[in-house]
Parts: structure tokens; C-alpha cells; sequence
């Protein structure tokens, strides 16, 4: 685990769980000199607490533990980390808060999610809601409420920079994974961030953002090809997920087709929600979607 100096007053520390669902790791932050704050402490894995703390001067003081999601890659370390220094930790609320009407309804109807390392046990010390400006010392850090990937996600803003957790990231599309994803309220969340002029962007997982403008650009248009694509695969006649996912992900590994098929299904499901597509019964793994009559 190395400590990285990205800029005089932040460095980064990469967790040794890398995936094809995290890279190369998922990046904690560490922001300020003197005063400072934690941004994503991490996985709870072998080395990455010790390798946190050793990344502080003795002087320097952790005021704050930032949150960006409670998926336990991000969130897991949070209360050992809690535990060892005294910091009180921030976030939107419990893992599975921050749900959009359409997901809590479509989940009262018995929709599941799909499991992906979400983290039970995380409830913040302190909730942290949409235009917060937290203070620590010197700090001065923006909140932004981006749900998509997750209801509860946040993405933090300091000095014209972005720590945008899983909602932006350079190396790969989010996963939006419903009922605790929601497509809709991805794309109004990479539209709210599109309007700010960010210097760069820090996120949970590859290298950091130079270009934000355009690295958000490029992900909308990614989602809207495929929306587009999906209406064309879709007629009058039913069609399944399973089959929908092998047409649309054919260049996609297999072993990537899960995640894949539970982003499918987000889009199917902000269509369904707009009276663009039938499904039945409404959506979920097990439906059936067929184009508008």
C-alpha cells in the first residue's frame, strides 16, 4: 500500500483489493495538512488501517471520516478507523437510505438487490446532506448528494476539486444496480456535476481526473447509446434480461454479464417509469419487456 502525494495538501493511499470491480483498488484520501480529514478509509482488509494512519505526520490531527457510499470498499474500514483516532465520521445515512420513490416502490413489489459488497453495519456518526459546507479547522469542504450508484452516495468538493467516489470514475461506468441504483437519478446527478467547473476530480477507483467536463460528457453519452440501443432490440414481441444483456454486452467477458445485466436493468427500468416500454410484471430479473404499443 503506497502513499502517494498528489498535491501539497492531499495524498492517497491505494487498498490492495483490486477486482474487476475496483480496478486497482479503491483510493482513500487524505486532505489538509495539520488539520485533515479522511475521504473513503476503505475495505477492511490486512494493512490498509495501519497503512492510514502511518500516511498522518504525528503532529496532524484526523478531525473527520468522509463517506462517500456505504459499500464496504469504501466504508468498511470506517469504524476502525473511528475507533483508533477519535474521528467522528459524515454521510448521507445507513447503506441502503437515500432510495428514489420508483426503487422503494418497485421493492415494496419484491425487487432485490444484487448484492453488490453492500455494507449493513455502516450508519454515520453525523448525516451530511446536499449543500452542506462542513468545516474542520482550515477545511472547508462542499457536500453533494450524486444518488445513482447508490441512494446514499456523496461526492465532496474542496477547491475547485471533486472527490467523486463511484459516481465519476476514469477507469470504468458506474455500476447502477437498482433497487438501491436508479438510472434516472444517475443521469440528473452527472448533469448536476456538469454544471460546476471542477479542476480535476479524485475518485474511489483509478487515477484522477484531469478533464472533468469531458470525462462526464463521455459517460452520458455511453448511457444514452445505450438507452437508444435498447429501445431498437426491443419489439412487440417479450424479451427477457438474460437474453437483452448477451445481445446488448456481446463484446462484454461473461464473467462481467451480472453487473452488467443489473445496469441493463436500471435503464429498463427509467424507461419503464417514463411509459417508454412494457414490462411484465413491472420490473425486476424475471420480467418481460417489450416496445410501447
Amino acid at each position: 500500500m503506497t502513499l502517494e502525494w498528489l498535491a501539497p495538501d492531499l495524498r492517497r493511499i491505494c487498498a490492495q483489493n483490486p477486482s474487476a470491480m475496483t480496478g486497482s483498488g479503491t483510493n482513500t484520501y487524505v486532505l489538509g495538512r495539520g488539520t485533515v480529514v479522511v475521504i473513503d478509509p476503505g475495505p477492511q482488509i490486512p494493512g490498509h488501517l495501519s497503512a492510514i494512519t502511518a500516511a498522518l505526520d504525528p503532529h496532524e490531527t484526523l478531525a473527520a471520516i468522509l463517506v462517500t457510499h456505504g459499500h464496504q470498499d469504501h466504508s468498511g474500514l470506517a469504524p476502525d478507523l473511528s475507533r483508533v483516532t477519535g474521528a467522528a465520521t459524515h454521510g448521507f445515512g445507513p447503506a441502503r437510505s437515500g432510495r428514489s420513490a420508483v426503487m422503494q416502490r418497485l421493492s415494496g413489489l419484491g425487487l432485490c438487490d444484487g448484492g453488490e459488497g453492500f455494507d449493513p453495519d455502516f450508519t454515520p456518526d453525523h448525516l451530511a446532506r446536499d449543500g452542506d459546507r462542513l468545516v474542520f479547522g482550515p477545511l472547508e469542504i462542499e457536500v453533494l448528494h450524486t444518488p445513482g450508484h447508490t441512494g446514499c452516495h456523496l461526492c465532496f468538493g474542496h477547491a475547485g476539486r471533486l472527490f467523486s467516489g463511484d459516481h465519476v470514475m476514469g477507469w470504468s461506468t458506474s455500476l447502477v444496480s437498482p433497487p438501491d441504483g436508479d438510472m434516472a437519478d444517475y443521469m440528473s446527478s452527472l448533469e448536476k456535476l456538469a454544471r460546476r467547473g471542477w479542476n480535476a476530480a479524485f475518485p474511489g477507483h483509478g487515477a484522477m481526473i484531469a478533464d472533468v467536463a469531458d470525462r462526464i460528457a463521455a459517460l452520458m453519452a455511453h448511457r444514452a447509446r445505450r438507452e437508444s440501443d435498447l429501445l431498437a432490440a426491443l419489439g412487440p414481441d417479450p424479451s427477457d434480461l438474460p437474453g437483452l444483456t448477451r445481445q446488448l454486452y456481446a463484446d462484454t467477458p461473461a464473467a462481467l454479464w451480472p453487473a452488467a445485466q443489473r445496469n441493463l436493468l436500471a435503464h429498463l427500468i427509467k424507461l419503464w417509469d417514463e411509459g417508454r416500454i412494457d414490462s411484465d410484471p413491472p420490473p425486476g430479473p424475471t420480467s418481460r419487456f417489450s416496445a410501447k404499443l
